[in-house]
């Protein structure tokens, strides 16, 4: 990922495959530059080759909160730039493209801004495995008709959750 952030917004270039690994870098990102008073993301996908439903749905929940009216702080606008064939479809598919501005074309900043580092959150697996059901049940709650696809992850998932947890 790179990133350029002004002062009320930013462009976040995802380059490569945007992954379970990479989807909690990219939601501390978001949160981090969106308590600094960001709001409007560009998400240059020019160089995004997949997205996978973790990485989704964590996508997801970002749109998903920006639509709604009952979330409380600041929010965050997020459009996605020359999205390619693939991730469009998946989008449409999963039904949460309408949550996203998407446009064609060159990145057209909001303002000026400068490199933003990014530092990687090393997370461990079980803050993996978190986020992983955290997004799939996002993807499940958006859209209905998405817990055929998701079920068994999500159950899967939140049993191996319960035995990584220490007993008290």
């Amino acid at each position: 990922m790179w990133v350029l952030a002004g002062e009320n917004s930013a462009c976040v270039r995802i380059v490569g495959r945007a992954n379970f690994s990479s989807s909690i870098d990219f939601k501390t990102l978001i949160q981090e530059l969106n308590k600094k008073g960001c709001s409007y993301f560009i998400l240059d996908l020019s160089e995004c080759t997949l997205m996978d439903s973790t990485f989704l749905g964590v996508l997801a929940g970002f749109g998903l909160q920006s639509a709604s009216p009952r979330v409380e702080g600041p929010k965050a606008t997020l459009e996605l730039l020359n999205p390619n064939e693939r991730i469009s479809e998946l989008l449409e598919s999963l039904g949460v493209l309408s949550l996203f501005k998407v446009t064609q074309g060159n990145p057209q900043p909001q303002q000026p801004g400068e490199a933003v580092p990014i530092t990687t959150a090393c997370p461990t697996k079980e803050d993996v495995r978190r986020a992983c059901l955290e997004a799939h049940e996002t993807l499940m709650q958006i859209n209905p008709q998405n817990a055929s696809k998701f079920k068994e992850v999500a159950a899967f998932l939140a049993e191996d959750l319960k035995k990584t947890r220490p007993n008290p």
